[in-house]
């Protein structure tokens, strides 16, 4: 299983990582064009990411941006329900409004930093278990 992780903070990237490593492959990208420049790469060479752990608050482009061009792109090139990867926004920002945006944006999940080893495993468990 290939997993993308965007996330800015290194040391939050580093930790998440090594969490997910039990589950496959892992690639980090540092701020959100990045991270969609490698997804879109991923498209093209039909090596399509399982997951994608997505932060929030990042310069630039933020993550409910990425999520929406992410979204865009699964779209454009015909990748629809299950072969779409599954994103878990991964945020210290806990109101209403940026988990209800992003779930409208097309999120299967919202996990509030600090990340919990245990929450991320039951996360993981409860996306595989529904795709099935």
């Amino acid at each position: 299983m290939n997993i993308l992780i965007i996330e800015d903070d290194i040391t939050s990237a580093k930790v998440l990582s090594r969490i997910l490593a039990t589950y496959g492959n892992i690639t980090i990208a540092t701020d959100g064009r990045h991270g969609i420049s490698i997804f879109k790469e991923s498209v093209k060479s039909k090596t399509l990411f399982s997951f994608v752990f997505l932060d929030i608050m990042m310069p630039e482009i933020d993550g409910q941006e990425v999520l929406k061009e992410i979204r865009k792109t699964e779209s454009e090139n015909g990748i629809l329900g299950f072969d779409a990867a599954k994103i878990v926004m991964t945020s210290a920002l806990d109101d209403n409004k940026n988990i209800m945006q992003a779930f409208r944006s097309q999120c299967e999940g919202y996990l509030v930093k600090p990340l919990i080893k245990d929450k991320v495993h039951q996360e993981i468990e409860r996306l595989l278990t529904n795709s099935r």
